[in-house]
């Protein structure tokens, strides 16, 4: 196939184009907010074991409850944002919360400090979440809706392995200073907020004759069966899935100093911002049952490496599979919600498939992190990809 006018360059350059701008906001905003965000991430599972003192098992502990806490809030918010009929004030809310929250984690002194800026940085997380991906749902065009998704994932991606960069050069130009770096990551928060206060029109949604209920039986009801499968399977991927926490910890058995304990978050993430648009744009026009059958049997290998040895070459194949899984599988998921539920309740349907996904996040992460203390690392990947194997064998059943 050639690759000129009419090829695949000229293809995606074309969908590009058609995609409005305020998607492209949002992927600027979501970028940002990740630049910041992962200043701070990457190097808080080093700063609260090697200079706070922390357990492994408490380190899961935070983290479970903090992701699980973002997903469970989204229910809420989406519900919200169906109910009230607008999503960006919701969506700015949220980057604003997580924004406030970032000075927290530069005064933290303790590990009970980190819970609650981890929580209250989730929290906004949670809020601005549903309301989001409804929102992207609702700018999208029908044909390019998992181009759009693919997109925001992948410039939010961006800002994910940007933001460890960073973090690294800030280490080594500053002699680990943990502090003046979580500092810095308060910068990119802040522009975030501004961008999309500025830069994102929402669209006028046709007045409702009634105001859906914020959470009722029959909304649930009218979901649907394809629905509810798509949340089922979404919590079986997150409890293969657990925090990547636990990758930067198993980099750092292998040996990796404390100032490049981020370049494992640069090099999952380069990964999956290479990955995430052409996965997405992919799920526009393929079974999405297969694509994330492949993705899972990606995470799998991935959980095989990191268990088999924390020797570099093992741990970092894994890494890099796992960033490989994550852009088989994220946009098409979301993908997959809009597409099943009603655009009226797509606020309410997000929000219900991020609760599952964190309640699985939590109890993924806290297991991790037991098994870990207990047996050690090897085994934690072993539950990994254990669920893995029930996630393949629950879409095959269903395929059947």
């Amino acid at each position: 196939m050639g690759l000129g006018e009419n090829g695949p360059v000229a293809s995606t350059s074309g969908t590009l184009r058609r995609i409005p701008r305020s998607i492209w906001a949002l992927g600027g905003v979501s970028l940002l907010m990740d630049i910041s965000s992962e200043m701070i991430h990457s190097l808080l599972p080093v700063y609260m074991v090697a200079v706070l003192g922390t357990s492994v098992l408490m380190v899961g502990l935070i983290e479970g409850l903090a992701e699980a806490t973002a997903l469970i809030v989204k229910v809420f918010s989406g519900v919200l944002s169906d109910y009230l009929g607008r999503r960006k004030p919701l969506a700015v809310l949220g980057y604003g919360l997580g924004a406030l929250a970032k000075p927290l984690f530069a005064l933290s002194t303790s590990a009970g400090f980190v819970l609650t800026a981890r929580q209250m940085d989730r929290v906004g997380k949670g809020i601005r979440g549903a309301p989001r991906d409804a929102l992207v749902a609702d700018i999208a065009p029908a044909d390019l809706r998992g181009a759009c998704f693919g997109l925001r994932q992948a410039l939010d991606t961006v800002g994910a392995f940007v933001g460890p960069v960073l973090a690294i050069t800030l280490m080594l130009l500053w002699a680990n200073d943990f502090r003046a770096v979580f500092w810095v990551a308060v910068l990119p928060a802040v522009a975030a907020v501004a961008l999309l206060a500025l830069g994102v029109k929402e669209p006028d949604r046709a007045p409702s004759a009634t105001r859906p209920d914020l959470i009722s039986r029959v909304n649930l009801g009218r979901l649907g069966g394809a629905y509810w499968w798509v949340v089922v399977l979404g919590g079986v991927f997150t409890l293969a899935r657990f925090s990547e926490a636990f990758l930067v910890l198993r980099a750092q058995q292998g040996g990796l100093p404390l100032a490049w304990a981020p370049m494992v978050l640069v090099a999952m993430n380069v990964v999956y911002a290479a990955c995430a648009y052409p996965f997405g744009k992919l799920a526009d026009t393929v079974c999405h049952g297969k694509l994330l059958a492949w993705g899972m049997a990606v995470l799998l290998a991935a959980d095989v490496l990191l268990a088999w040895s924390n020797h570099w070459a093992w741990v970092w194949g894994g890494i890099l599979l796992w960033g490989l899984h994550l852009a088989m599988t994220q946009g098409p998921l979301a993908t997959m919600v809009a597409d099943v539920a009603p655009p009226d309740l797509r606020g309410t349907a997000f929000g219900f498939f991020n609760l599952a996904s964190g309640v699985a996040m939590l109890l993924a992460s806290v297991l991790a992190g037991s098994l870990w203390d207990v047996f050690g690392a090897p085994v934690s990947f072993v539950a990994g990809a254990a669920f893995c194997l029930i996630g393949l064998l629950m879409m095959a059943l269903r395929r059947r």
